[in-house]
Formats: C-alpha cells, structure tokens, sequence
C-alpha cells in the first residue's frame, strides 16, 4: 500500500476499453478492481461524453467478484482484507446520492428562508403588517391584559362592591 493513495482518472472508450491515464496502459476491470484494494481512488469517465461511470464500473466489478465465488476470499486472511477494502470504497461510492439528498434538502431550506426574508421586507415597503408583525402584537396584547388582570377589577367595580357592602 502507497504512502498517500493516488487517483487513476480511468477513460472508458466506445470500444469498451479501459484506460488508466496515471499509467498510461490499458487496464482491465480486475485490474481496476487491484487498484482500489491497494487503497488507489478511482474516477472512471466515459472518454467522449466526460460522464461519470464510476458507479457503474464498480458495480461490474463486484458482480463478477461475486460470480466467482467465496473461494477467492477464503484463501487467506489477507485477501479477505482486500476485498473488504473494495466492499468499503463501493459502498462509499455509492452513498454519493444520499449526500446529494440532504445537500438538496439543506439548500432548499436556505432558498425557503431567502424568500420569506424577501417576502416580509416586501411587505414591510408596502405597509402591511406580516406574520412576524402579527404575532408581535399578539404577544404585546397578551401582556398588556395579564397585566391588567393583575392590577385587580377596575375602579367602578369597587366603587360598586363598597356600596353593596354598606
């Protein structure tokens, strides 16, 4: 294993040929597979449109691990490593879209915000009290009537009880 992984861009042509631009050979998809259980980064592209297939080649490869069968594993405590390593990059690679997920969700709540903010400084201009306004006044209301109720009855009430009570 390397001191710092180093990153193959691989180009995948029409032809279905793999070619590792850091070595500049033609590569197979177990070597693909080789290069990742030896801790390499890999990013495979299609060479004409420039899209990613990583994913997709990594599937490939899993795939025809697994036709092969346990036995390759099973050789050795080593090879097993190996395999985990490939196991752990795949399945790293492909929660790339749940990570896309919550950065959507993050940004859609900033852009939520943004137009609120617009939206209240909008109504602002114009005079007309928003929500936030609203709830202000609700509150001020609020206190100004526990308030009140705290002070005791008014004073014609009491002006009233004295003279029930005479």
């Amino acid at each position: 294993m390397t001191a710092t992984p180093e990153r193959h861009i691989i180009k995948k042509y029409a032809n279905r040929k793999l070619y590792d631009t850091r070595t500049s050979k033609y590569v197979t998809l177990e070597g693909i597979a080789g290069l990742v259980r030896d801790g390499h980064e890999i990013k495979v592209v299609d060479r004409e449109t420039g899209q990613d297939l990583t994913q997709v080649t990594l599937s490939q490869i899993v795939l025809s691990e697994e036709k092969r069968g346990p036995s390759r594993m099973v050789d050795g405590g080593v090879l097993q490593e190996r395999g985990q390593a490939l196991l752990d990059y795949v399945r790293k690679t492909l929660n790339v879209p749940s990570d896309l997920v919550n950065q959507m969700e993050r940004r859609r709540g900033d852009l939520e915000g943004m137009v609120d903010e617009a939206i209240e400084q909008a109504l602002h201009r114009l005079r007309i009290p928003s929500h936030t306004d609203i709830d202000k006044i609700n509150k001020r209301l609020d206190r100004l009537s526990a308030q009140i109720r705290s002070a005791g009855p008014p004073a014609s009430e009491k002006s009233k009880r004295a003279k029930r009570g005479r």
